[in-house]
This record gives structure tokens, C-alpha cells and sequence, in this order.
């Protein structure tokens, strides 16, 4: 059987554009002989949907979306992911559903059984478990057909009582097929493939995976859709992180006709967790992460043109770089706003770097803006000592000026703040954690370095004075970041043990960490949850992102 996976990026509502989409790929397929050709979870409206699906309306064009591709699907078989609705009273309305089409109807309907309610997933809030599992029937074969989460029940700890492959298995399936929409983090590639590679030892049976491709808002879909024979082997590995279409002849003893990339290996497993934080790890990924983060956003919302304020610094530096490689260097404006603390090298390290990149940039002094503040407040203050009051208008002023600039223009303001900065609330409401769109807010400090050494790693894009000296919000006079915050070696791996790991204070102490040090980095991240709410949408690029994936009261006691 000849079978085309279509790994494709969709828009969430755009109904016209993904059905164009599925359609021309069921042509491809069809001038490739393929029997059948697989899309992605919920392909037809995107994903995910979120309380779109709670509007009859929307539910009403993806049944309509269905009626126009099932009319393609004569002489070939197609298998797309849409809501259904639910005809029974009980439970919710909805299904998360796989449409099996052939001959220009609608030949099986096959629901998703396990529902993911963790981290950026909330699918249960919307959908209703599967009620049945019956293998498709299809030119002599039995396909188990399941839908993304359904085929992660698997390990020592399996988080859902019951495992949908378990009961398709008893009715002697021939091939298993998979739809999915699995996010990117920069540990999940390895653990993902693990995850198949293990139902394929399980159940003896080749595995058609199909992933979409993506970004929608913060969570990025890196596709690396697969293709595995019955004895483990991996013989199809779709591109990450664009889309990509293959066809694949599977034999009747569940061979592939491809040549094995990666020979099967028994894995004890499926979770690969990473005890300690490695910076360097996979920046080449996190870096096309982040860029289809930033096109993706701007393409999909009718943007161009993006801002940010250039300090000279090197998470606005590699804002600004990435920017520029996403959009084009001539849609990037790069603000230079140097205050009466600034240092002259990091005006021309910022003028540098934007030489560098060719794009365009401006210099506005925020000195005589800032001392108006001053003398408008000084009645207010009443000679009270220089403090962070002072220090924030600056911040503020800056974020005030990118948005007034922003708002004549049309630009999108891109952020520059850093996930180790906005762990610790070391960043200022309203002013430099103003934007759009955060680029870095799932990168550490030390994860930022290595993505300007990679940026860096044809020629100097990045002047290497900013890779060098050492960060500063130079906000009073010869400030440094040490100063309110330990070294960021030390500071990254504590926030990394807390914050992706979910260890408590007495597990990361036992890992060598200073006690006081530990006690007060999370002190810091539990009282700055404010700030944090208040943030704009994060590119994630990790198991545990701060935006909709992590939820913690604002109001709370816990190690506060």
C-alpha cells in the first residue's frame, strides 16, 4: 500500500487557506499512485483551537471544510483531523476526530481517546473521551487509526488508565497510523521518536506518523513526521520545521520500501529527562524554532514590519538578529535610546551591530525626557534617595517612545526580555517588558550566549564586545545584573531544576546549591507571577514556558 504523509502548516480558523491546502496535497498524492494520504490532528481548523470550538459557527465551517474535501476523495482515500459533534447527551459536545474519506464520503469517524490537560494542553475542556476503538477496513487492510496523545500511554508511569491501541490490537490490525500535533521543545525531538519506536516494539506493527508544522501564537510545531517498519526501524524523517510531503510503499509483512535510517534499539523508556541544564543543547533547533516562531507570527496576523529597542546588550542584539534573518533586515528598525548611565560602547556596539545586519536604526537620547520626569516628580518625592523608582522611569520613557514609534508607523514591538529576567521579576512593567510578541522569553541567559555564538558562527554578526562584557541594565551608574541576581551559570541551572524539572527547594540544596541562594531565586520567581501575567505571548521553546503552559496563582504563599 502507498501511503503520502502531508506535513503542512495550517491557520487556525482560516478554513479557505487549510482546505486549498488539503486539497492540493490529496492532487499531489493522487499523481503519486498513493492509496492513502495522511494530514495532521485537526488539520481542517487548526491547532489548537481553544474556545473557538465553543461556536457553533466554527464548528458549522469545519463540517463544511469536510464536504468540500471528501468531494477529492474519490479514488483515493484521505485522513484529516476535525471536531465532531457529539450526538449522545452525556458528556461533552464535541470530539477531537480523525474523517477517514473515500469514494466522496465519509467512511469512519474515529474519536481521540486521550485527552491531554497538562501544560499547553487543555483538551478536555473541550472534548469527549472515545466511547469505542474499531480498526478501518480499507483494500484488504486493517488500519489502527489513533490520534496524537492516544499512542503516549506507554512507560513505567502511564498517565491515563486505559491505552487505545490496547483494544485496537485485539482486532489483528495490519498497520498503525497516527495524526498528530506535537509542540517543539528542545528536549521532545528524541523523546517523541522513543515514544513510536516503542509502540512499533509493542505491537509489531509499522507506524505512519504524521506531525504538523508551525507556529500558532507561542507554541511551535516542529513536524518530523516518521515512518517506521514492524521491527522499530525508522525509515522516513520528515524535515523539521517546514513543511514537506513523501510517499511511502509499506509491504503486506510490514516492511518499508526505504532505506532504514536508524536501526530499532530497545529503549527502557520513553521519557528522556535532562537532570542538568546545558545551555548549548540543540540551539541549532532552537534557533529555526525561534525564527518560524517570529514569521509564522507576523505572516499569520498581516504583519511586516517589526521594532525594538537596541541597547548595545546581547539579548536585544539577538532579538535583532533573529528579527532581521525572519523578515528581512530592511523590515527591522532597531530604536538606540541611551540614557545619562549608558556607556558610550554600548551606543557603538548597538550602532555596530546594526551595520552589521544592514538594517535601519535611529538614535534618540532619552536624557532630556528623563530629567523632565525628574523635576515633574520632585515635589512628589521630596528629596528621597535615587532608587528603582528612577531607575524604572528610564526603562519606561524608552517603552513609551518604541510604542509611540511603533503606533505611527505600524510595526510590531518585538520584546527582549530573557526567561532567567522575567523568572526573578528583573525587568520593568510597562517599559523594557512592553511587546508583542517575546522572542527570547523561553531562552535563558546562558541559552542566549550560545544562540549569539551560533549566530555568530560564519562570520561576526554580533560585535564580540557585547558576547563579553558583562550584562547590565544600565539604569544608574556602573550598574551590573550581579549585582541584583547571581551569576547566571548558577542562576540558570537553579531556575531550570525549579521551573522545567518541578523539584522543591530541599531537592535542588541537595544538589550542591548555596541554601540562602536557592531560598531566594524562588522566593523571586513565586512573588513576580504579576509581572509575569501581564507579559506578552512567549515563543516557547521548553518543556515549561511561562505563558499559558504554566499556571501558578499571582496571589500565593508557596516559598514567597
Amino acid at each position: 500500500m502507498k501511503i503520502s504523509l502531508a506535513q503542512q502548516n495550517y491557520h487556525i480558523g482560516n478554513f479557505e487557506s487549510n482546505t486549498a491546502k488539503i486539497i492540493s496535497a490529496i492532487k499531489q498524492a493522487k499523481e503519486e499512485d498513493a492509496d492513502l494520504v495522511l494530514f495532521s490532528e485537526l488539520c481542517v481548523c487548526g491547532y489548537p483551537p481553544r474556545d473557538f470550538v465553543e461556536f457553533s459557527d466554527f464548528i458549522n465551517k469545519c463540517y463544511k471544510a469536510i464536504d468540500e474535501i471528501k468531494q477529492h476523495a474519490d479514488t483515493i482515500a484521505v485522513l484529516i483531523g476535525s471536531p465532531a459533534r457529539n450526538p449522545n447527551i452525556e458528556g461533552k459536545e464535541l470530539f477531537n476526530a480523525a474523517f477517514f474519506l473515500y469514494e466522496k464520503e465519509i467512511k469512519a469517524e474515529i474519536h481521540k481517546t486521550l485527552l491531554p490537560t497538562y501544560d499547553v494542553f487543555d483538551e478536555y475542556r473541550y472534548f469527549e473521551p472515545a466511547y469505542d476503538w474499531k480498526v478501518v477496513e480499507f483494500k484488504g487492510k486493517r488500519l489502527a487509526i489513533t490520534i496524537c496523545e492516544d499512542i503516549w500511554n506507554l512507560g513505567d508511569n502511564p498517565l491515563y488508565r486505559i491505552c487505545p491501541m490496547d483494544a485496537l490490537i485485539q482486532q489483528k490490525p495490519d498497520i498503525m497510523l497516527n495524526i498528530s500535533a506535537s509542540p517543539f521543545d528542545y528536549t521532545h525531538h528524541e523523546d517523541r521518536k522513543a515514544t513510536i519506536k516503542l509502540n512499533v516494539l509493542k505491537y509489531k506493527l509499522p507506524m505512519f506518523y504524521c506531525n504538523t508544522v508551525g507556529s500558532q501564537t507561542e507554541i511551535v510545531f516542529d513536524g518530523a513526521s516518521l515512518v517506521f517498519d514492524k521491527d522499530g526501524n525508522l525509515c522516513r524523517f520528515l524535515p523539521m520545521f517546514k513543511e514537506s510531503f513523501e510517499t511511502v510503499v509499506v509491504n503486506d509483512d510490514g516492511t518499508i520500501d526505504a532505506p532504514i535510517i536508524e536501526r530499532a534499539e530497545y529503549l527502557p523508556a520513553a521519557e528522556l529527562q535532562i537532570s542538568e541544564f546545558q545551555p548549548e543543547l540543540n540551539i541549532k533547533m532552537v534557533h529555526e524554532a525561534l525564527l518560524l516562531g517570529i514569521c509564522d507570527y507576523f505572516k499569520k496576523m498581516g504583519f511586516t514590519k517589526a521594532i525594538l529597542g537596541s541597547s548595545g546588550g546581547i539579548d536585544s542584539a539577538v532579538v535583532l538578529a533573529l528579527a532581521c534573518e525572519a523578515l528581512g533586515n530592511e523590515n527591522v528598525r532597531a530604536i538606540l535610546m541611551p540614557s545619562p548611565y549608558s556607556s558610550e560602547h554600548s551606543v557603538k556596539d548597538a550602532e555596530q551591530l546594526s551595520k552589521n545586519l544592514n538594517n535601519p536604526y535611529d538614535i534618540i537620547r532619552i536624557n532630556t525626557i528623563y530629567e523632565d520626569f525628574l523635576k515633574t516628580l520632585k515635589p512628589v518625592f521630596n528629596d528621597l534617595p535615587f532608587s528603582v523608582a528612577e531607575e524604572n522611569i528610564q526603562s519606561r520613557t524608552r517603552g513609551n517612545l518604541l510604542m509611540a514609534i511603533a503606533n505611527k508607523f505600524g510595526y510590531i514591538l518585538l520584546n527582549t526580555s530573557n526567561k532567567s529576567e522575567l523568572a526573578t521579576g528583573y525587568g520593568t512593567l510597562y517599559g523594557d517588558m512592553a511587546g508583542g510578541l517575546s522572542v527570547l522569553g523561553d531562552c535563558y541567559k546562558t541559552q542566549i550566549f550560545e544562540l549569539a555564538k551560533y549566530l555568530n558562527r560564519d562570520k561576526e554578526i554580533i560585535p564580540n564586545n557585547i558576547l563579553t562584557k558583562a550584562p547590565s541594565a544600565e539604569l544608574r551608574p556602573d550598574q551590573k545584573d550581579t549585582d541584583s541576581l547571581p551569576e547566571y551559570e548558577m542562576l540558570d541551572n537553579i531556575l531550570y531544576q525549579y521551573i522545567e524539572r518541578r523539584l522543591g527547594p530541599a531537592e535542588i540544596k541537595a544538589m550542591g546549591f548555596h541554601a540562602a541562594t536557592v531560598d531566594r531565586v524562588l522566593k523571586l520567581v513565586n512573588t513576580n507571577e504579576y509581572k509575569r501575567n501581564q507579559f506578552c505571548p512567549i515563543i516557547r521553546i521548553s518543556e515549561k514556558a511561562f505563558g499559558v503552559g504554566r499556571r501558578v496563582p499571582i496571589v500565593g504563599k508557596y516559598l514567597s
